[in-house]
């Protein structure tokens, strides 16, 4: 029996707000979009540049629906190629940084629809560096 990633879904309240963080914030890149008018929802595929092996799919339902917390899904990982510079690109564009990269490894930060994403750093930690060292969690992660 073979057995393959496909992609994880989230769903997700505003598509629009949704887009902007993944995409514009985050730095994936859509991959296909499937509307649905008759069926009432419209899936987006996100990958990481170069990577569309491993997806993302989120699915926007024209109702409105409670989403709950979020943190029982748990988290998606994405690894970086410099944990800083992804961490300070996304404070820039006002994205909280729920869990610093104190560490110079991971950080966790969070979508719109409360998703928790996980940053880890690839390869071996950066050397820990301030403001990161000294910055304290912010909310759940």
């Amino acid at each position: 029996m073979g057995l393959k990633y496909l992609h994880t879904m989230v769903r997700v309240a505003d598509l629009d707000e949704s887009m902007d963080f993944y995409c514009n914030k985050l730095g994936l890149e859509e991959v296909e979009r499937y509307d649905n008018p008759e069926g009432r929802f419209t899936l987006v595929m996100l990958s990481a540049p170069g990577d569309e092996a491993a997806q993302v799919e989120l699915t926007y339902n024209y109702d409105s629906e409670d989403m709950g917390g979020g943190r029982n899904f748990g988290h998606l990982a994405y690894s970086v190629s410099d944990i800083y510079e992804v961490c300070q690109r996304l404070m820039d564009a006002g994205v909280t940084i729920n869990r610093p990269p104190r560490d110079g490894r991971m950080a966790f930060v969070r979508s719109p629809d409360n998703i928790s994403i996980e940053l880890l750093q690839d390869g071996a930690a950066l050397p820990v560096r301030e403001p990161w060292a000294s910055m304290p969690n912010v909310g759940e992660w």
